[in-house]
Protein backbone atom coordinates (compact mmCIF):
# COMPACT_ATOMS: atom_id res chain seq x y z
CA UNK A 1 0.00 0.00 0.00
CA UNK A 2 1.31 3.45 -0.90
CA UNK A 3 2.59 5.58 1.97
CA UNK A 4 0.86 8.80 3.05
CA UNK A 5 3.72 10.72 1.38
CA UNK A 6 3.34 8.90 -1.94
CA UNK A 7 -0.43 9.29 -2.00
CA UNK A 8 -0.25 13.00 -1.22
CA UNK A 9 2.49 13.53 -3.81
CA UNK A 10 0.40 11.73 -6.45
CA UNK A 11 -2.62 13.87 -5.68
CA UNK A 12 -0.59 17.09 -5.87
CA UNK A 13 1.00 16.04 -9.17
CA UNK A 14 -2.50 15.66 -10.60
CA UNK A 15 -3.46 19.24 -9.70
CA UNK A 16 -3.10 22.13 -12.08
CA UNK A 17 -0.27 24.56 -11.22
CA UNK A 18 -1.54 27.44 -9.11
CA UNK A 19 -4.01 25.20 -7.23
CA UNK A 20 -4.61 26.00 -3.57
CA UNK A 21 -4.81 23.07 -1.16
CA UNK A 22 -5.55 22.75 2.55
CA UNK A 23 -4.30 20.25 5.09
CA UNK A 24 -7.91 18.99 5.38
CA UNK A 25 -7.86 17.95 1.69
CA UNK A 26 -5.61 15.06 2.64
CA UNK A 27 -7.19 13.89 5.90
CA UNK A 28 -8.30 10.58 4.35
CA UNK A 29 -4.65 9.79 3.52
CA UNK A 30 -3.46 9.29 7.10
CA UNK A 31 -3.37 10.71 10.62
CA UNK A 32 -3.16 14.49 10.93
CA UNK A 33 0.44 14.10 12.11
CA UNK A 34 1.43 11.97 9.11
CA UNK A 35 -0.29 14.42 6.72
CA UNK A 36 1.45 17.42 8.32
CA UNK A 37 4.86 15.73 8.00
CA UNK A 38 4.16 14.70 4.39
CA UNK A 39 3.10 18.24 3.43
CA UNK A 40 6.22 19.64 5.10
CA UNK A 41 8.31 17.26 2.95
CA UNK A 42 6.46 18.37 -0.21
CA UNK A 43 7.33 21.98 0.64
CA UNK A 44 11.00 21.01 1.10
CA UNK A 45 10.95 19.21 -2.27
CA UNK A 46 9.49 22.33 -3.92
CA UNK A 47 6.29 20.52 -4.94
CA UNK A 48 4.25 22.82 -2.71
CA UNK A 49 4.63 26.32 -1.28
CA UNK A 50 3.30 27.30 2.15
CA UNK A 51 0.96 30.31 1.94
CA UNK A 52 -0.20 30.28 5.56
CA UNK A 53 -0.65 27.70 8.29
CA UNK A 54 -2.48 24.74 6.74
CA UNK A 55 -2.77 26.48 3.34
CA UNK A 56 -0.51 25.54 0.41
CA UNK A 57 -0.22 26.19 -3.29
CA UNK A 58 1.19 24.18 -6.16
CA UNK A 59 3.71 26.55 -7.77
CA UNK A 60 3.01 27.88 -11.24
CA UNK A 61 5.68 29.25 -13.56
CA UNK A 62 4.78 32.36 -15.52
CA UNK A 63 6.07 32.01 -19.10
CA UNK A 64 5.98 35.77 -19.46
CA UNK A 65 8.01 36.56 -16.33
CA UNK A 66 9.87 33.24 -16.33
CA UNK A 67 9.37 33.03 -12.59
CA UNK A 68 7.16 31.39 -10.04
CA UNK A 69 3.77 32.98 -9.41
CA UNK A 70 1.68 32.13 -6.39
CA UNK A 71 -2.08 32.58 -6.09
CA UNK A 72 -3.21 36.07 -5.12
CA UNK A 73 -4.51 36.84 -1.64
CA UNK A 74 -7.96 37.25 -3.23
CA UNK A 75 -7.78 33.73 -4.72
CA UNK A 76 -6.84 32.35 -1.31
CA UNK A 77 -9.84 34.08 0.29
CA UNK A 78 -12.13 32.61 -2.38
CA UNK A 79 -10.64 29.13 -1.90
CA UNK A 80 -11.23 29.35 1.88
CA UNK A 81 -14.85 30.42 1.30
CA UNK A 82 -15.37 27.54 -1.13
CA UNK A 83 -13.87 25.05 1.31
CA UNK A 84 -16.05 26.35 4.17
CA UNK A 85 -19.11 26.64 1.90
CA UNK A 86 -19.34 30.22 3.12
CA UNK A 87 -20.34 33.36 1.30
CA UNK A 88 -17.92 36.27 1.34
CA UNK A 89 -18.25 39.92 0.40
CA UNK A 90 -15.31 42.33 -0.03
CA UNK A 91 -15.63 45.48 2.07
CA UNK A 92 -14.07 48.87 2.57
CA UNK A 93 -10.93 49.94 0.75
CA UNK A 94 -10.79 46.60 -1.07
CA UNK A 95 -14.32 47.07 -2.50
CA UNK A 96 -13.27 50.58 -3.60
CA UNK A 97 -10.18 49.18 -5.30
CA UNK A 98 -12.15 46.50 -7.22
CA UNK A 99 -14.58 49.16 -8.48
CA UNK A 100 -11.75 51.43 -9.60
CA UNK A 101 -12.62 54.12 -7.05
CA UNK A 102 -9.18 53.79 -5.52
CA UNK A 103 -5.87 52.76 -7.06
CA UNK A 104 -4.48 51.70 -3.69
CA UNK A 105 -4.24 47.96 -3.27
CA UNK A 106 -4.98 47.42 0.42
CA UNK A 107 -2.62 45.16 2.36
CA UNK A 108 -5.56 44.08 4.51
CA UNK A 109 -8.50 42.48 2.75
CA UNK A 110 -11.65 42.51 4.83
CA UNK A 111 -14.56 40.28 3.88
CA UNK A 112 -17.98 39.92 5.44
CA UNK A 113 -18.90 36.25 5.75
CA UNK A 114 -21.49 33.85 7.05
CA UNK A 115 -18.62 31.46 7.82
CA UNK A 116 -16.22 31.53 10.77
CA UNK A 117 -14.55 34.84 11.62
CA UNK A 118 -10.75 34.59 11.37
CA UNK A 119 -7.60 36.40 10.31
CA UNK A 120 -4.96 34.89 8.03
CA UNK A 121 -1.60 36.41 7.15
CA UNK A 122 -0.09 35.68 3.74
CA UNK A 123 3.25 37.35 3.16
CA UNK A 124 2.76 41.04 3.90
CA UNK A 125 -1.01 40.95 3.40
CA UNK A 126 -3.80 39.84 5.69
CA UNK A 127 -7.25 38.44 5.04
CA UNK A 128 -9.88 39.08 7.66
CA UNK A 129 -13.25 37.38 7.65
CA UNK A 130 -15.85 39.22 9.72
CA UNK A 131 -19.09 37.52 10.71
CA UNK A 132 -22.09 39.40 9.35
CA UNK A 133 -25.87 39.22 9.19
CA UNK A 134 -27.61 37.32 6.35
CA UNK A 135 -29.07 40.68 5.17
CA UNK A 136 -25.61 41.97 4.22
CA UNK A 137 -25.05 38.88 2.09
CA UNK A 138 -28.52 38.94 0.54
CA UNK A 139 -27.48 41.40 -2.17
CA UNK A 140 -27.52 39.76 -5.60
CA UNK A 141 -25.59 41.98 -7.99
CA UNK A 142 -21.84 41.46 -8.22
CA UNK A 143 -21.32 45.17 -8.83
CA UNK A 144 -24.07 46.62 -6.64
CA UNK A 145 -23.00 44.68 -3.54
CA UNK A 146 -19.48 46.11 -3.91
CA UNK A 147 -20.93 49.60 -4.37
CA UNK A 148 -22.84 49.32 -1.09
CA UNK A 149 -19.64 48.32 0.75
CA UNK A 150 -17.52 50.99 -0.97
CA UNK A 151 -20.03 53.73 -0.12
CA UNK A 152 -20.20 52.58 3.51
CA UNK A 153 -16.41 53.02 3.62
CA UNK A 154 -16.53 56.46 1.97
CA UNK A 155 -19.29 57.56 4.35
CA UNK A 156 -22.51 59.52 3.96
CA UNK A 157 -22.08 62.86 2.13
CA UNK A 158 -18.34 62.21 1.66
CA UNK A 159 -18.34 60.87 -1.90
CA UNK A 160 -16.82 63.26 -4.43
CA UNK A 161 -18.58 64.08 -7.71
CA UNK A 162 -15.90 62.04 -9.46
CA UNK A 163 -16.61 59.00 -7.27
CA UNK A 164 -20.37 59.34 -7.75
CA UNK A 165 -19.87 59.53 -11.52
CA UNK A 166 -17.74 56.36 -11.48
CA UNK A 167 -20.29 54.56 -9.27
CA UNK A 168 -23.12 55.46 -11.62
CA UNK A 169 -21.09 54.26 -14.62
CA UNK A 170 -20.21 50.88 -13.07
CA UNK A 171 -23.77 50.35 -11.81
CA UNK A 172 -25.08 50.75 -15.36
CA UNK A 173 -23.30 47.47 -16.16
CA UNK A 174 -25.29 45.70 -13.44
CA UNK A 175 -28.29 43.53 -14.24
CA UNK A 176 -31.31 45.85 -13.73
CA UNK A 177 -33.27 43.19 -11.85
CA UNK A 178 -30.39 42.63 -9.42
CA UNK A 179 -29.81 46.36 -9.06
CA UNK A 180 -33.47 47.02 -8.15
CA UNK A 181 -33.38 44.14 -5.67
CA UNK A 182 -30.21 45.49 -4.03
CA UNK A 183 -31.50 49.08 -3.89
CA UNK A 184 -34.42 47.80 -1.80
CA UNK A 185 -31.97 46.34 0.74
CA UNK A 186 -29.37 49.13 0.82
CA UNK A 187 -29.34 51.86 3.50
CA UNK A 188 -31.52 54.81 2.39
CA UNK A 189 -28.71 57.23 1.48
CA UNK A 190 -26.89 54.52 -0.53
CA UNK A 191 -30.14 53.44 -2.22
CA UNK A 192 -30.65 57.04 -3.42
CA UNK A 193 -27.18 57.12 -5.02
CA UNK A 194 -27.69 53.69 -6.62
CA UNK A 195 -31.13 54.65 -7.99
CA UNK A 196 -29.46 57.27 -10.18
CA UNK A 197 -28.05 54.45 -12.30
CA UNK A 198 -31.51 53.18 -13.27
Amino acid sequence: MASTDDRIEQKIKGLIPGSIVFTEDFQSFGSSGAVAVALHRMVKKGILRTLARGIYAKPKISKLLNQEVLPSTEQVAEAIAKRDRARILPTGAYAQNILGLSTQVPLKLVYLTDGSPRKITIGNRTIQFKKTTPKNLALKGDISKLVVQALKEIGKDNATDEELKKIKAVLQKEDVKDLKHDISLAPQWIAEIMAQAL
